[in-house]
C-alpha cells in the first residue's frame, strides 16, 4: 500500500554548526526569559497591582491570575514563533532543548560543588575553584554545540518529532495507538498521583545560593532562591503535562508508529473465536488442568506411601521421623 508523504514547499538547507548553535542560544535565552516572565514577573506584578483590588477573594484572585498567565504564555509563544520566522534553521528546536538541559545540569553541578567546597574550606579558594569548574563546563558545552557532533544531535532530536504537533499516518493503527497512549497515561498518571499524595514534594522548591551570606545570619546560612513556588502542585502538573505530550509523540514517532501499524495489521489477520467457542475451550482447559492436578496429587501420595514402607525403606516413615524429632527436642532441653 503506497502512502503519500507531504513535503515542505521550501527545502531547508543544513546550517553550519556555529550558526545553528547561535540561533539555538538565542532561542534558549528567549525561552528562559519567557519562563521567568510567567513564573516570577507576572505573579509579582499581579500581587502588587491586582490582588489588593480584589478584596481578599482568593478563589477569584487565583482564577484571574492563572488566566493572565495563560494569555501571556500564548502571546509569548506567538511572538517567539514570529522571531523564528517561517523557515527556521534545521535543528533549532532540538538545539534549544539541549541548551536549556545542559544549562540546568551545569547550574546544579556548580551549585552543589560550591556548597560542598564552602562547607569544607574557608577563604576565597572555594569560590575560585567553583568558578573554574563552571567556566570549564561552559567551555565544554561551547565546544560540543559548535562541533559537528552537536549539530547532528540537535538535528536528529528535532527530526524525531518530539517538538512538533504533527501526527504520522494518522489514518492507520487507531486501536493499537490508542491502547499504547492509554498505557502510558496509566503508568505516568499513577506515578504523578503517588508523588502528589505521598507529600514528598515541598510547598516551595527553594535552593541555597553558594557564597552568599545574609547580614546578621548565623554561620552556614545562605541566601535562598525560590526556584518553583507552590512546587507541590506545579511539579505534578508539569509531569502530567509531559506525560500527555510523550504519550502523543511516542505513537507518532515514525519508527515506532510503523511498528504499531504493522502490529494492528497482523492482529486484523487473526481469526478470533466466537463467544460460544471461547466458553467451550475455557471449560475444556479448566477441566483438563484440574484433572491433571488431581492425577499428580494421587501419584505423589501413592509413591510417597509406597517408598516410605518398611519393606522398601527408600524414604523414612512418618513414625520414625516423629521419633527422631522428639529425641532431638529432648536432647535440646
Amino acid at each position: 500500500m503506497a502512502t503519500a508523504v507531504e513535503t515542505s514547499s521550501q527545502a531547508r538547507t543544513p546550517s553550519p554548526p556555529a550558526s545553528l548553535a547561535l540561533a539555538s542560544l538565542i532561542g534558549a535565552a528567549y525561552v528562559l526569559a519567557a519562563l521567568a516572565t510567567l513564573a516570577y514577573a507576572v505573579p509579582a506584578l499581579w500581587a502588587t497591582n491586582v490582588s489588593p483590588q480584589l478584596g481578599g477573594n482568593d478563589l477569584l484572585n487565583g482564577a484571574l491570575r492563572i488566566t493572565a498567565q495563560a494569555i501571556t504564555a500564548v502571546l509569548l509563544v506567538l511572538f517567539g514563533r514570529s522571531l523564528a520566522g517561517a523557515n527556521p534553521p534545521r535543528g533549532l528546536r532540538g538545539g534549544i532543548f539541549l541548551m536549556i538541559s545542559v544549562a540546568c545540569v551545569i547550574f546544579f553541578i556548580v551549585q552543589a560543588i560550591g556548597l560542598r567546597l564552602e562547607s569544607v574550606t574557608e577563604g576565597a579558594t572555594p569560590a575560585a575553584i567553583t568558578g573554574a569548574i563552571g567556566l570549564g563546563l561552559l567551555f565544554g558545552a561551547f565546544r560540543l554545540f559548535t562541533s559537528p557532533r552537536g549539530d547532528r544531535w540537535m538535528v536528529s532530536l528535532e527530526e524525531q518529532g518530539w517538538f512538533h504537533a504533527s501526527s504520522y499516518k494518522r489514518a492507520l493503527g487507531h486501536k493499537v495507538r490508542r491502547l499504547t497512549v492509554l498505557g502510558i497515561l496509566i503508568i505516568g498518571g499513577s506515578g504523578v498521583y503517588s508523588l502528589f499524595h505521598q507529600t514528598v514534594l515541598p510547598v516551595n522548591w527553594v535552593i541555597a545560593i553558594p557564597f552568599t551570606h545574609p547580614e546578621g545570619a548565623p554561620d552556614g546560612t545562605h541566601e535562598m532562591f525560590t526556584l518553583i513556588a507552590q512546587a507541590r502542585y506545579v511539579i505534578p502538573t508539569i509531569l502530567f503535562a509531559l506525560t500527555l505530550w510523550i504519550a502523543f509523540r511516542v505513537v507518532n514517532l515514525p519508527t515506532f508508529a510503523e511498528f504499531l501499524i504493522a502490529t494492528e495489521a497482523e492482529m486484523n489477520k487473526v481469526s478470533w473465536s466466537t463467544r460460544k467457542r471461547l466458553y467451550q475451550d475455557t471449560i475444556v482447559v479448566l477441566v483438563a488442568t484440574i484433572a491433571m492436578a488431581l492425577f499428580l496429587l494421587v501419584v505423589d501420595l501413592f509413591w510417597g506411601w509406597l517408598l516410605s514402607r518398611e519393606v522398601v525403606g527408600v524414604l523414612p516413615s512418618k513414625s520414625s521421623t516423629g521419633t527422631k524429632a522428639n529425641e532431638a527436642q529432648a536432647a535440646k532441653w
